[in-house]
């Protein structure tokens, strides 16, 4: 009897345990089977709750914020602009990204999934209206005209201190068909924010780093640093960087040259400070006066073509150069007194000759010079002895002279002994029995003279008391006293028209 109550008993608790352990079995597996169309309770997607949802509750959960949608641009210089949803019609679309997390749920371990939150992030793919967007954009404060700052090439300009890069103004206008691209990529792709670049912009065509002006300012500077240092005795001239700024051309497209010009300016007026060729000169007499003379052919010349292509050459190399000027024709002496300390003095008037070297007299002596009475008065000015000869035969139209010793000075003028004066010379012999335009000296002075006066020693011949030189070879020497006849008489016949 009591066994049969025992087993009666085991079975109820059997029975029992049985079925609560189906009971069990059937909320396990039913709970599992929920769950593999519903999201676990403590399940949030891109921070939303969407626990027990199904797959089409949550993509409606998911997709609540594209109403309050805000795309911030943000322009090269950090500008905010905003383009919103509400503006362009934006509605989510799901891209499969929600039902691939529930499908990647293991709904057997749900239990676990009471106790242990998940989370995950999906895009938020959007569609729009097109015409709308693109109104949004065009509508953007950057793209209002008033607001637009136009792009500006860099320039290279000339200021106070020379040439400088005026550095590009990169400006806003922007190019909306890129804006426009990357607004509409942003939005598909549910972005928050999206961030303009150069590329996006109407930039300047040309930089301060373009070739085009680098290059130039290297070739600027290049002709600046060719400073010249002319090497003149008792001068200073230098041709700075100043200066050759005046010289630079900027062409069309940033090209770089030269303004000959401005060089053949600057060169002539070089030659005309510099120049002493025929100058009117203050001369110290051996009588111990001083006089004005001027004429002859005496003195520097900058030779202006050669100078001119010397100083485009050196602009070229780019290089200080310290030289002396392209000359023609030298001086004896050098110096603000070209003439130095070295000469042979003739006064004419008082019809002497003085020779000194290095400011020693070495000789001196009675001339007869040429003859005024005659229009063949000397020529005066100051001269060089252009070359000597030894013996010499002297031509003129009527006559034929020989002398020992011929030093011209003067085209075909210039000093030699003349034994047929019988050593009668000074005085007033010049006035009606001079010379034909030559200085007639002593045999004895003509040699001293020719062994130690050199070629190119300056010769100052002048008058003291006004006299007219008419005789070619006046002319042709370039006389300080020359009058041209036909031009006094082209003077007299407008005179007289008046």
């Amino acid at each position: 009897m009591r066994d049969r109550e025992r087993r009666r008993k085991r079975r109820i608790i059997i029975g029992s345990a049985a079925g609560a352990i189906l009971l069990l079995a059937a909320v396990y597996f039913g709970m599992a089977l929920y769950f593999s169309s519903h999201f676990f309770f403590r399940t949030k997607i891109n921070g939303w709750k969407v626990g027990g949802m199904d797959l089409k509750s949550a993509e409606e959960k998911v997709g609540d914020g594209v109403e309050d949608y805000l795309l911030t641009v943000f322009d090269r210089n950090g500008e905010k602009h905003h383009i919103y949803g509400q503006d362009i019609d934006c509605a989510y679309v799901p891209d499969g990204s929600v039902e691939k997390l529930l499908e990647g749920q293991k709904p057997f371990q749900w239990i676990a999934a009471i106790f242990q939150p998940k989370s995950g992030e999906v895009p938020i793919t959007m569609d729009y209206q097109e015409s709308l967007i693109s109104d949004a954009v065009a509508g953007m404060d950057c793209f209002q005209e008033g607001n637009i700052i136009e792009p500006e090439n860099a320039e290279i300009k000339l200021g106070d201190d020379g040439y400088y890069v005026e550095p590009e103004e990169p400006g806003t206008r922007m190019v909306f068909e890129n804006v426009l691209a990357k607004v509409k990529q942003a939005v598909s792709a549910g972005d928050s924010e999206v961030s303009l670049t150069d590329e996006d912009y109407v930039n300047p065509e040309i930089t301060k780093e373009s070739p085009v002006i680098t290059d130039a300012m290297e070739r600027i500077q290049s002709y600046e640093n060719a400073e010249i240092t002319y090497e003149i005795k008792d001068y200073d001239e230098k041709l700075t960087s100043e200066k050759i700024r005046g010289f630079i051309q900027l062409g069309e497209g940033y090209s770089v040259s030269l303004k000959e010009d401005e060089i053949e300016k600057y060169v002539q007026a070089l030659a005309s400070t510099y120049n002493t060729y025929a100058d009117v000169r203050s001369f110290k007499t051996s009588s111990g006066d001083t006089v004005e003379i001027g004429g002859g052919d005496y003195g520097w010349i900058v030779n202006k073509p050669g100078e001119a292509e010397q100083l485009k050459a050196d602009l070229e190399a780019g290089q200080p150069v310290s030289r002396e000027p392209v000359y023609s024709q030298r001086p004896f002496a050098e110096g603000k007194d070209d003439i130095g300390n070295t000469y042979i003095e003739i006064d004419y008037t008082k019809q002497h000759l003085w020779y000194y070297e290095n400011g020693s007299l070495v000789t001196e002596t009675d001339v007869v010079t040429g003859n005024i009475s005659r229009d063949n008065g000397s020529p005066d000015g100051v001269f060089k002895i252009v070359y000597k000869e030894s013996p010499a035969v002297l031509k003129g139209e009527d006559y034929e002279s020989d002398v020992t010793y011929f030093m011209p000075f003067a085209y075909n003028v210039g000093i030699h002994d003349a034994s047929w004066r019988n050593g009668r010379f000074g005085g007033d012999i010049y006035k009606s029995s001079g010379s034909h335009g030559c200085i007639n000296a002593p045999l004895e002075i003509a040699t001293i003279l020719y062994e130690r006066v050199k070629v190119g020693t300056p010769v100052i011949a002048f008058y003291r008391e006004p006299v007219e030189l008419t005789a070619e070879n006046a002319k042709i020497s370039n006389a300080f006293s020359y009058v041209d006849p036909e031009a006094e008489q082209d003077k007299e016949d407008v005179g007289a028209t008046e």
